[in-house]
């Protein structure tokens, strides 16, 4: 008889190769390198185009290619389900990045919930436990201002429960000129009917972080705190713990990883206050005479076959973020993002929105966002385009409000991101507003 076949091999990249590997190279602790980190990057190992539109999207190391395409090619077979070697090499796997996610924010991992996304942990968050456990006349605070996966869930869940007669008032609070939540006007809004506040850590047009740690000491601890962690993720250390999170979601193709990939944290002290989401194939509830009784955590969160490929490519990019060094990366980020300020703020019509432009002490997380006077920002963004420069333009999902919110060109960097294309950015910018400068005075 054939011995079994082996586990899958691990999905964890070898950085310790031969010192020739650009990979091994590239990801040695230290001061992040753009041009010796180029070859780590294949979409940009060959392209001319500078790009700047991290925010949205990085860009996918090789280790994490790798990983997504190792499923495919390598005793592709469903975790969780089977008890030969296949399948349970997979499940094994499945298990070590949850134990990889759960190290790299400082949780446990039955804290830890594989999701589609950010977008999808934060309805979860919605559905889960605010259909469970708000009652009529409890309220939510929130930022307009922040990205729609951070508003729109909450005007859903404010629907629904409408649906059963309980009213969800949802209480908005202001972000200052830095970009970050008002705190003062949080502390101000919260009352005893307060239940949530939703923040977003690191803001995806200001570029400015928010911690909470003004309040901290100040607010009932009844109060859940929900973070949306999903540009902070892949840019600095993140520590739920730090942070005072009940709640915090990750969005893996903003940290290296592949799309539709997402973590949700669900910290313990919550847990039985969550009903059973997705109940159906491999879900965490079991069948009893009077309905779904949910299992334990994490697998009450989750269901149906997980996103094997993209789990095991956020294991690699988890790898990835850690070689390189977290804080060596948010300074690398610091470092561009004062340097585009420096560069931008002086030329004429150009006007820098919220955040690190603005603060009085130096600051900056790889993320600035403007507007110049006398062209709109979706054809700026096509100018630079056609010259190289690939940003993001328009309200970047943003819901909109009032004229106040108005289109702008974002600037977002990372490792992949050198200091000579800065340099060459904002130099274009300028000959750019330069160009533009006698339209205005004629108007």
């Amino acid at each position: 008889m054939r011995s079994p076949a082996p586990c899958p091999p691990s999905v964890r990249p070898d950085f310790a190769s031969a010192a020739t590997d650009p990979r091994a190279v590239a990801t040695r602790r230290g001061p992040v390198r753009p041009e010796a980190l180029r070859a780590l990057f294949p979409a940009l190992a060959e392209a001319t185009e500078v790009y700047l539109d991290s925010a949205a999207t990085t860009q996918k190391p090789v280790p994490v290619i790798e990983a997504f395409d190792l499923y495919h090619r390598s005793r592709t077979a469903n975790a969780g389900r089977g008890t030969y070697p296949w399948a349970t090499g997979w499940t094994r796997e499945l298990d070590r990045v949850r134990e990889r996610t759960a190290g790299f924010l400082g949780a446990a991992p039955d804290e830890i919930v594989f999701t589609p996304g950010a977008t999808a942990g934060l309805n979860a968050v919605a559905l889960s436990w605010g259909l469970a456990t708000l009652d009529d006349g409890d309220e939510i605070l929130y930022s307009p201002r922040d990205h729609a996966s951070t508003v729109h869930p909450w005007r859903q869940l404010q629907a629904t429960l409408a649906r059963f007669g309980r009213r969800l008032r949802l209480v908005p609070y202001r972000v200052t000129a830095y970009g970050e939540a008002d705190t003062a006007d949080i502390a101000a809004k919260v009352t005893g009917r307060t239940r949530l506040i939703a923040v977003t850590h690191l803001h995806h047009v200001f570029g400015a972080l928010t911690t909470l740690e003004e309040l901290r000491g100040r607010l009932d601890p009844r109060i859940l705190l929900c973070f949306d962690c999903s540009q902070s993720g892949g840019h600095l250390p993140v520590d739920v713990g730090e942070l005072g999170a009940d709640f915090a979601v990750l969005a893996a193709h903003k940290m290296f990883g592949a799309p539709g990939t997402g973590v949700l944290y669900c910290r313990r002290r919550v847990h039985d206050q969550l009903t059973a989401f997705l109940p159906g194939g491999n879900s965490g509830v079991a069948v009893t005479d009077s309905g779904l009784l949910p299992a334990a955590m994490p697998e009450r969160m989750e269901g149906g076959t997980p996103n094997i490929p993209g789990i095991l490519a956020l294991g690699a990019a988890l790898d990835v973020l850690d070689d390189l060094g977290r804080a060596a990366i948010a300074e690398h980020n610091r470092r561009l993002t004062r340097q585009l300020i420096e560069g931008l703020r002086p030329l004429p019509g150009l006007e820098l929105l919220p955040g690190p432009a603005h603060a009085p002490c130096e600051a900056g997380y790889g993320i600035v966002s403007f507007t110049l006077a006398g062209i709109a920002a979706t054809d700026l963004g096509f100018v630079l385009a056609e010259l190289g420069f690939l940003v993001r333009t328009g309200t970047h999902c943003v819901p909109p409000r009032d004229a106040a919110d108005e289109d702008s060109v974002r600037v977002s960097t990372h490792v992949y991101t050198s200091a000579e294309d800065i340099d060459r950015f904002v130099g274009c910018v300028a000959a750019l507003a330069a160009e533009l400068a006698p339209t205005r005075e004629v108007r």
